[in-house]
């Protein structure tokens, strides 16, 4: 494990993973432990689909700017710091979390990945988990949702395979067997986190 920057200003947090991992779960359990706030990707999402279909062009703009401006508000605030979940294709270029993460670099912030990954057999039973279907409305379709869920493991790569395993801003854990209250604790204690 690398040693991680003490830097003063805000910290964000990014939990990326395939789909029904976990990264709510765990944000949630971290946010209770540290104090910073939970911006999980549905948040911008959900409000967005009952104007806007999926990857339209609407959509992407409306979710793109909501994104954006809250990761700058958060960023320029006195707030403990920002927990951002995120489905990461690492097969598709993608430049979208470090535009995300540039408000909180430019005020000499910390930026962290905490990267989840679990069995399909694992997330194919969370994707019915209780918090997971009354945070995200979308998912309440479970012969979508599992549908949607397989389809993206088939067609994207959805883990890093440890690519970034020597990075010290970045931990991947596999939470197969691990609870969200058990990763928490592991990436509080590897990011340093308050």
């Amino acid at each position: 494990m690398g040693e991680v920057a003490e830097l003063n200003g805000p910290t964000l947090l990014c939990i990326v993973g395939p789909p029904a991992v976990g990264k709510m779960a765990v944000a949630y359990e971290i946010a209770q432990l540290t104090g910073m706030k939970v911006f999980h990707n549905h948040l911008a999402i959900e409000p967005v689909l009952r104007f806007f279909e999926f990857g339209s062009e609407p959509y992407v703009r409306l979710v793109g700017e909501f994104r954006r401006r809250v990761f700058e508000e958060v960023a320029a605030s006195d707030l403990a710091g920002l927990i951002f979940t995120f489905v990461w294709a690492f097969d598709v270029p993608e430049a979208e979390l470090e535009r995300y993460a540039a408000p909180f670099r430019n005020r000499e912030g910390r930026v962290f990945y905490l990267e989840l990954s679990a069995s399909q057999e694992v997330r194919l039973e969370r994707n019915k988990g209780e918090l997971r279907l009354a945070e995200k409305p979308s998912k309440r379709d479970l012969d979508w949702s599992r549908r949607n869920l397989l389809e993206m493991d088939a067609k994207y790569q959805l883990n890093s395979n440890g690519e970034f395993k020597d990075r010290a801003d970045y931990l991947r854990l596999d939470n197969t067997e691990l609870s969200a209250a058990a990763v928490a604790k592991l990436a509080i204690k590897h990011f340093g986190l308050r």
